[in-house]
């Protein structure tokens, strides 16, 4: 069973892509918040992998984070929701709004998503409320911690800029929090660059 594969971006678009690992290319299919953290193709790309395997196909999906891949695998434990369905979720959000819309029970939000009904969103939040709760608390452990070894008034004067602009503060947050982890000692103008970019 592959968990994960690091190699060379031959080819993306945003339902797919293509890694070179020793001369073999594998098709991995991915979210959209996979699809814009890539890296440019021709350069090394690393990804967490749940393989898929029914007895006529062996399909990968590939996450940029670990955690993204968890809420994945919570998704297709829900009856009903099979790897397809999952993906479209979480383009169709973000995990942590997702997370987030789960522990309220907005099935209602859920259910604004293309291609999920009232009854499967309402499955979700039943289904998932307890293990959705466990992950939130672990993700707002996580980011407390990497803020705490950043410049804090940096992060935050990026946070108030971006609010000001009207984004959301959590997908501001996260935005940040990706421009951050590719490098931790940006000025304010580059953070905020890496940011918008993330959230555009």
């Amino acid at each position: 069973m592959i968990a994960y594969l690091s190699g060379t971006l031959l080819s993306k678009n945003p339902q797919s892509l293509v890694v070179d690992i020793n001369g073999v290319g594998y098709q991995i299919f991915i979210p959209l918040s996979t699809f814009y953290q890539l890296p440019d193709e021709r350069e090394k790309v690393s990804l967490h992998i749940y393989t898929h395997v029914r007895e006529d196909t062996l399909r990968l999906f590939g996450f940029q984070t670990e955690m993204e891949k968890k809420v994945f695998l919570l998704l297709i434990s829900v009856s009903g929701i099979g790897p397809r369905v999952a993906l479209n979720i979480l383009s169709g959000m973000g995990f942590e709004e997702l997370l987030s819309a789960i522990v309220r029970a907005d099935s209602d939000r859920i259910s604004s998503i293309p291609g999920v009904g009232k009854k499967t969103s309402q499955r979700i939040t039943l289904e998932l409320k307890e293990k959705a709760s466990k992950l939130v608390g672990g993700i707002e452990i996580a980011l407390e911690q990497k803020v705490e070894i950043q410049d804090k008034e940096i992060y935050e004067d990026a946070l108030s800029a971006l609010i000001n602009l009207g984004y959301p503060n959590k997908a501001a947050k996260r935005a940040i929090q990706i421009a951050l982890d590719k490098d931790q000692e940006m000025n304010i103008e580059t953070l905020l660059k890496e940011a918008l970019r993330n959230l555009a």
